[in-house]
């Protein structure tokens, strides 16, 4: 899937925005993309889907479950889980952790893909894979829709990776990120808001 058409369907579906924006990690953006907004539509996230399921094709072995942290990446697990044919889990925040709920459980050695909506500094994936590999699962790779990191936060082991992972992702997009104390959008006088705090706003990154 050509990453031209996936930020035709996130402008089409007003999942793209652009503006002044604090990221679920904490640092300012002059963009932000809530991709519910564009998961919203099933024959949207089928069409995403299938571009993933297409990529990991590059993967020695298929993957058996398909994880995303809760919420944002909840419906793009499922999915991209439709697609593959395997089952569809998502990890939630307990006592400021991620962990799998809900009577979820994998089988030890699992094969597992970790998806993520938008990707910024890969942490709430980081987070879900500690919590699967905890419970006996094997992580294989990421996916998400939009990487935004400028590479791949999981490419080496360490800060929570117990081994180097793939990245698939189904768009490359560059944006200015900026610690708070150093955004300029800040020192002309904006002030960064936060689309997924807002009632009826979908999370985002």
């Amino acid at each position: 899937m050509q990453g031209a058409r996936v930020l035709e369907l996130l402008r089409e579906s007003e999942a793209l925005l652009e503006g002044h924006f604090e990221l679920s990690s904490g640092k300012h953006s002059d963009r932000y993309f809530q991709c519910a907004k564009v998961l919203q539509y099933p024959h949207h996230a089928r069409e995403l889907a299938a571009g993933l399921a297409n990529a990991l094709e590059a993967l020695s072995e298929p993957v058996q479950v398909v994880v995303g942290p809760a919420m944002g990446a909840v419906v793009w697990s499922f999915a991209v889980a439709e697609e593959l044919g395997v089952r569809s889990l998502f990890t939630e925040r307990k006592d400021g952790g991620m962990v799998l709920r809900r009577g979820f459980s994998l089988e030890p050695g699992e094969r597992i893909l970790v998806v993520e909506d938008a990707l910024t500094t890969g942490g709430s994936a980081r987070e879900a894979i500690r919590a699967l590999e905890e419970a006996g699962g094997n992580v294989v790779a990421v996916g998400s829709v939009v990487n935004r990191s400028g590479g791949n936060p999981f490419e080496t082991p360490g800060g929570g990776l117990s081994k180097a992972l793939p990245l698939f992702s189904l768009c490359e997009v560059e944006a200015q990120t900026f610690e708070p104390s150093e955004c300029p959008l800040c020192a002309a006088g904006g002030h960064a808001i936060k689309p997924g705090s807002r009632p009826g706003a979908s999370a985002g990154a």
